[in-house]
């Protein structure tokens, strides 16, 4: 089994001052320098994907450079905040107070209204990471993504609880490396900025 490399790297910026889950908002891209340096750290010979927001359909379309384009999946989407998406995290504490707390103390099985739990979505986000890496084992993969999506998979890679991956950032245009390779799950850097 040879190794495969996921090269995680979270959309450009969208400067929303509210929840982004799968309302779909643009990402601004004008900073073509840690874009530049962001296209020279990533492997020339990879396979590039992007969750279908937009937001993260246009960072890899920037990445794209002779690079061969998947088709964008669902599947790679942020978490969905279902009825919280769009607004302010103290307008939700106050109307969801104890749901609003268990759904970052405790990440699990509590959800949004509306919307889906820790759970829900790092099963979904698994299960396209796990199809991916059937199709393409031994490649290099690109995968533009979103800050909870790419969470799920750093919980994953280290076989922890969920709550334990909320103390790591992940930046705008960051790459975090994770490997699946015959040992299982390898864990790389975390969040690196070119």
């Amino acid at each position: 089994m040879d190794v495969t490399r996921l090269w995680w790297v979270r959309h450009g910026p969208t400067h929303e001052k509210t929840m982004v889950g799968w309302r779909d908002v643009p990402a601004d891209l004008s900073d073509t320098a840690a874009l530049a340096r962001l296209n020279a750290h990533l492997p020339d010979q990879a396979l590039l994907i992007s969750s279908d927001l937009i937001r993260a359909v246009a960072t890899a379309d920037a990445l794209a450079q002779g690079r061969t384009r998947l088709p964008h999946h669902p599947g790679l989407r942020e978490l969905h905040f279902g009825d919280w998406d769009g607004r302010a995290w103290d307008d939700i504490a106050r109307t969801h107070p104890e749901l609003s707390f268990a759904y970052w103390d405790d990440p699990g099985h509590h959800a949004p209204p509306g919307g889906e739990s820790w759970n829900e979505a790092a099963a979904r986000v698994s299960a396209a990471t796990d199809a991916l890496i059937a199709a393409h084992r031994g490649r290099d993969l690109i995968l533009v993504a979103h800050f909870g999506a790419i969470l799920t998979q750093v919980q994953r890679a280290k076989g922890c609880a969920a709550v334990e991956v909320f103390a790591h950032r992940i930046d705008n245009l960051s790459v975090t490396r994770i490997d699946l390779g015959p040992q299982g799950w390898h864990l790389g850097p975390i969040n690196h900025l070119a």
